[in-house]
């Protein structure tokens, strides 16, 4: 059940009818979400329906345990066991493939062909959970005592396959509080999951059918110049894909009354890579510093920060999937870091200003295409060949479609556009009447029918 899909629109629609008559019977209301959930699960992969509860329940074990001890020596055993059993599940569903293979390269040795795939989604779901049980450890959060809440609140559909990544406390807080269907917010949410749509449909899925994939599964077909028109085409499309899942994850979470945290802020106009790490995947980098760097040692030490900083970006890299071009991806994030963190420990943080600001910003964007070359390409051998046609020099941009260059120009413009277009826009949409907000929601519906007619790819980053 695609969150670009009618299907999808069909059952929050469904969702939504029977919520706000149960809102203020918080039983009635945490059970339909976690049906919710559950079902939304069961329509991806039952493997995941079955293991889901079960870890979560343990965890939910494992925070009264943390939130009833005083022992140091328990209170650390007990979140052992959470990391343990939430990166061990993970491990072996995602990484075991990858580790197999490597042991039968090094060693020569036959190893038996693995045949359990990664249940979608669960890389989303292990992050979020662990949220929960080491900020009780850190005694960050006080934590709940509802077992509904938990349940609830660590499988949210809306968050599950690709984020934003949020903290479980944050969920529980706003599934107790009560809630008032707001008119306002309704409206917000509807242009929210309105833009998520043109960004996925008439934006990410148009570039990538019309020349991404074309290029990035055949690059000795096309020119040298075509292969760098689609490596800056993938930069576009990654983030309209991604971002426009958020959106409509976001909106959808709206219509429920639970707010959900920002996951992108025009990162192409970072300045530097931990500007980009700031505005790209909020909640990732923010999850990777507070509960990853942060354990890292040597905060004090003058070397070790810049090697937790490359550290902590290739298991970053490796999170997003079992291969190493995704290590070596990470890895040139985190020495695009240390070398960031080098810099203004060297002359400071004062921010360039005038043209130096643009060449910054022009220089961060062609070093986060560069990597996002390793990103997408499959294999090394891939990513070689693709950085070989853009090397070749070789001109012509037979295969590239006028649509195209009006797509790309579009993803351009909006990307770039002020954020105070954006929340002109939106406050627009929100102030207008419930027959105009529909007039538009129909007119869009027109749009992606003429501009998607194959129908909606899957999103990105739920492979991940």
């Amino acid at each position: 059940m695609l969150l670009s899909s009618s299907t999808y629109f069909v059952f929050l629609v469904g969702i939504f009818f029977l919520y706000w008559p149960l809102s203020r019977v918080r039983a009635l209301a945490l059970g339909l979400i976690l049906f919710a959930n559950y079902f939304f699960y069961a329509r991806w992969d039952l493997t995941l329906l079955a293991l889901i509860p079960v870890i979560s329940t343990v965890d939910y074990c494992i925070g009264l345990g943390l939130q009833s001890s005083k022992s140091p020596f328990t209170r650390r055993a007990l979140v052992t066991a959470s990391i343990l059993m939430n990166l061990g599940v993970l491990a072996f569903f995602k990484y075991m493939p990858f580790f197999l293979g490597n042991w039968a390269h090094w060693t020569g040795r036959t190893v038996p062909e693995w045949t359990l795939g990664l249940p979608i989604s669960l890389s989303f779901y292990c992050f979020q959970a662990l949220t929960y049980t080491i900020d009780l450890y850190r005694r960050d959060i006080k934590g709940t005592r509802s077992y509904l809440a938990h349940l609830a609140a660590v499988s949210f559909f809306p968050t599950i396959l690709a984020g934003p990544i949020t903290r479980v406390e944050s969920l529980v807080d706003q599934f107790e509080k009560p809630k008032q269907l707001d008119p306002a917010m309704g409206g917000r949410a509807l242009f929210l999951i309105g833009l998520g749509l043109i960004k996925k449909l008439m934006i990410a899925d148009y570039l990538a059918g019309n020349l991404v994939n074309r290029v990035f599964d055949f690059p000795n077909l096309y020119t040298g110049l075509e292969v760098l028109l689609a490596v800056y085409a993938y930069a576009f499309e990654l983030y309209y894909d991604f971002s426009g899942y958020t959106d409509i994850a976001i909106g959808s979470a709206l219509l429920l009354g639970i707010k959900l945290p920002a996951n992108f802020n025009r990162p192409y106009a970072a300045e530097n890579v931990a500007d980009f790490w700031r505005r790209w995947h909020i909640t990732l980098s923010n999850w990777l510093r507070d509960y990853l760097y942060f354990s890292l040692p040597g905060k004090r030490s003058k070397v070790l920060p810049y090697f937790s900083l490359i550290v902590t970006m290739v298991i970053g890299g490796l999170w997003h999937g079992a291969s190493w071009n995704f290590v070596l991806w990470g890895a040139i994030h985190g020495g695009g870091l240390a070398l960031v963190r080098l810099w203004q420990v060297w002359k400071g943080n004062a921010k360039a200003t005038g043209f130096w600001r643009y060449l910054n910003i022009f220089v961060t964007f062609h070093f986060v295409v560069f990597a996002w070359i390793f990103f997408r390409a499959p294999d090394f051998q891939t990513a070689s060949a693709i950085i070989g046609r853009i090397g070749s020099h070789t001109a012509s941009l037979a295969n590239v479609s006028a649509g195209l260059w009006l797509v790309l120009a579009i993803a351009l413009f909006f990307h770039y556009v002020p954020k105070k277009w954006y929340e002109f826009s939106l406050n627009l949409y929100v102030r207008a009447p419930f027959y105009a907000q529909a007039a538009a929601l129909l007119a869009l519906a027109i749009g992606i029918q003429y501009v998607g007619q194959t129908g909606a790819a899957p999103f990105i980053y739920t492979k991940f």
